[in-house]
């Protein structure tokens, strides 16, 4: 057996005649009576108390401990009580990604996992307790595939915590543990009448936002970082060269997702709503840092800012603009008194470039002019995402066949002919 059991209510002793006799020591009668000790893997002495008569526990808690040595599965009794809260913000420090994936990670822990999950030490997880968090989860985020982002996340910590030796299996892992199904896969695009509608219910100085994201395609943040020297209304194109990110609360300039700068067109009726626009809201110039809260400052003059001159900040344009329009024109439906906006990812913003993909394939546009007007990195996620929504190839085929039907109808030899024999 690992280590042994020491009984502190007694001691031994060398008696009179030179033999050992037990003896009550100073602790007879208050306090723990045993205590397990054992040298753990690292080669320090590990120990739990047990109470008075519960010596049999004792013993099957180390012979635990050493068949879990043997298996290889020993998890330190003090690091495991280490809560999820405070593994988990350790293991967001470490990350290495993206800050602006690190940014979306930390939201999602710290608002819908810690407050169920945080107080838990690691070693105490059970498949119930991830059970119970998603029913919970589910009674306060209706939307399946933001659950699944999130339970994603929590099942990375709880992975990382196996890997380093404070868990013994990931409850997540669980065959009793269902992840949250993940949402519809295909787009559907708003139809012209529910943008126009969201368009009209923001406030005056957003409106030409809906303009830039439903007729040329850019995501939210580059609408925001749009500056007016990229708007060339002289050769009809809009240059997409930056957006406004937020960097853990800090706003900074960054340039498209994944650097991939782009030239769109711009038609001229939305040239005409950015150069209305322009006039009611002359630009202002911002200036954020670079990349990073602590890059060197770069100065733009943008296309949209706030009131008193500031730059949009995504979550408060969201609460506050965004999705009261969306309530106006009927999209989601009015929050109670002292409620939240319901969730309402697929009508966020970027429904806009869906929009926008849609008006492009319905009037004949190719996927690789698409996917480069949208910045994406590949047409065939491009095709993956929208094709759907391209015309069929059964109508095409019933269109062809008709059209030499058409063109053969005045032949000697034609269909006519064909149908008497």
């Amino acid at each position: 057996m690992a280590g042994h059991i020491q009984d502190r209510w007694y001691k031994t002793e060398t008696g009179p005649e030179g033999k050992s006799r037990r003896v009550k020591s100073d602790r007879y009668g208050s306090g723990l009576r045993y205590r397990a000790r054992y040298i753990g893997p690292d080669g320090t002495e590990k120990s739990k108390s047990f109470p008075d008569r519960q010596k049999g526990r004792a013993d099957k808690w180390l012979s635990m401990i050493e068949a879990d040595m043997t298996r290889r599965e020993y998890i330190d009794p003090s690091a495991g009580r280490t809560t999820f809260r405070q593994y988990g913000e350790k293991w967001l420090t470490s990350q290495t990604t993206d800050m602006t994936t690190r940014t979306a990670v930390e939201v999602q822990l710290r608002l819908h996992s810690f407050p169920y999950l945080g107080s838990r030490p690691l070693d105490s997880f059970r498949p119930e307790h991830i059970r119970e968090w998603l029913s919970e989860l589910e009674r306060v985020l209706p939307m399946s595939s933001y659950r699944r982002v999130i339970f994603a996340s929590v099942s990375a910590v709880l992975t990382a915590a196996v890997e380093d030796g404070l868990l013994a299996k990931n409850p997540c892992k669980s065959s009793t543990v269902r992840a949250p199904a993940p949402g519809a896969s295909r787009v559907r695009p708003w139809s012209p009448q529910r943008v126009f509608a969201v368009r009209t219910a923001l406030p005056a100085r957003y409106r030409a936002m809906v303009d830039v994201g439903g007729g040329c395609g850019l995501r939210q943040g580059e609408i925001f970082g749009l500056p007016v020297d990229e708007v060339n209304y002289g050769t009809g194109w809009l240059h997409v060269g930056f957006q406004v990110k937020d960097m853990g609360g800090q706003l900074v300039f960054a340039p498209p997702k994944r650097g991939k700068e782009r030239d769109v067109p711009l038609s001229p009726r939305v040239a005409l709503a950015l150069q209305r626009h322009s006039k009611a809201f002359p630009p202002v110039a911002v200036t954020l840092p670079w990349l990073r809260p602590d890059g060197p400052p770069v100065t733009k003059r943008l296309m949209f800012s706030l009131t008193g001159g500031g730059p949009v900040r995504r979550t408060d344009f969201n609460t506050r603009a965004w999705k009261p329009a969306l309530v106006t024109a009927g999209v989601i439906p009015e929050p109670k008194p002292r409620e939240r906006y319901q969730a309402a990812r697929e009508h966020g913003m970027h429904a806009l470039r869906h929009f926008y993909a849609s008006v492009l394939l319905d009037a004949g546009e190719n996927i690789k002019a698409l996917s480069t007007y949208l910045g994406h990195s590949d047409p065939g996620f491009t095709l993956r995402t929208y094709t759907h929504l391209m015309p069929s190839s059964e109508g095409r085929t019933r269109n062809a066949v008709d059209s030499m039907y058409e063109g053969a109808d005045s032949a000697p030899d034609g269909p006519q002919t064909a149908q008497g024999e």
